[in-house]
C-alpha cells in the first residue's frame, strides 16, 4: 500500500510535465501558424492546459496534507510541484505578452526559441519520469547534464535574438515588445533547468 501511496507522488509530477508539455507545443503551434485574430482563441486553450495543471497540483498538496510518510521530504515535494507548475506558467506568460502587446506577425528567432523550450519540456519530462527510480537510475544524470546543456544553448539563442532586433530594428516600440517576449522566453527555459537542479538536489539529499 505504501509503494502504490508514494507512486501517487511521481506519477502527478509526471502529469504535470505533460501539460508543460502540451503549453510548449500548443505555444509553438500558435508561433508557425501565427494569425493575430486567433491569438485570443489559442491563449484561451493554453489556459485551459494551465488550469488543468493546476488542477493536478492542488490534488497533490490535497493528497500531501493527509500524507503521514512520504517517499521525499515533504518539503521537496511541494518545491519540485511548484517548479513543474512553474514550467507552465512560463509558457503561458510567454503567449500573454503576444496577445497583450497585440503583435501582428511573429519573428523567426521567436520559433527557434520557442521549438527550443519543447526540446527542453520533452527532456524533463523524460527526466521525471526517471525520477521514480531515483535510487538506482542509471540515466537520471545524463538528463540533468543534458537539460543544462539546453538551457545554455537558449542563453546563446537569447544573446543572437536580442543583437539582432536591436540591429535591425528602428521602431523602438518594436524593440520593447519583442524584448519582452524575448525574455519570457528565455523565463521558460530557466524553468525546466530549476526543474532538473530541484531533482539533483533531491537525489544528492537521499543518496
Amino acid at each position: 500500500m505504501a509503494k502504490k501511496h508514494d507512486a501517487f507522488y511521481f506519477e502527478n509530477f509526471i502529469t504535470c510535465t505533460d501539460y508543460a508539455c502540451q503549453a510548449a507545443n500548443l505555444l509553438v503551434q500558435s508561433f508557425r501558424e501565427f494569425d493575430p485574430s486567433r491569438t485570443m482563441d489559442m491563449l484561451k486553450r493554453m489556459r485551459e492546459v494551465e488550469h488543468a495543471a493546476d488542477e493536478q497540483k492542488h490534488e497533490l498538496l490535497h493528497v500531501l496534507g493527509k500524507a503521514f510518510i512520504t517517499p521525499i521530504e515533504r518539503e521537496d515535494i511541494i518545491l519540485l510541484s511548484q517548479n513543474i507548475d512553474d514550467m507552465t506558467d512560463k509558457i503561458e506568460d510567454v503567449l500573454l505578452r503576444v496577445y497583450c502587446n497585440n503583435i501582428q506577425s511573429i519573428r523567426p528567432d521567436a520559433i527557434t526559441l520557442s521549438e527550443l523550450v519543447v526540446r527542453c519540456c520533452e527532456e524533463v519530462k523524460r527526466m521525471v519520469a526517471e525520477f521514480a527510480d531515483f535510487r538506482h537510475s542509471k540515466n537520471l544524470h545524463d538528463y540533468i547534464v543534458h537539460i543544462n546543456s539546453m538551457e545554455e544553448e537558449s542563453d546563446q539563442l537569447f544573446i543572437s535574438s536580442m543583437h539582432t532586433l536591436h540591429t535591425t530594428s528602428q521602431d523602438p516600440i518594436e524593440i520593447i515588445v519583442w524584448r519582452e517576449v524575448y525574455i519570457y522566453l528565455e523565463k521558460a527555459a530557466d524553468a525546466c533547468e530549476h526543474v532538473a537542479d530541484t531533482i539533483e538536489s533531491i537525489v544528492t539529499k537521499n543518496s
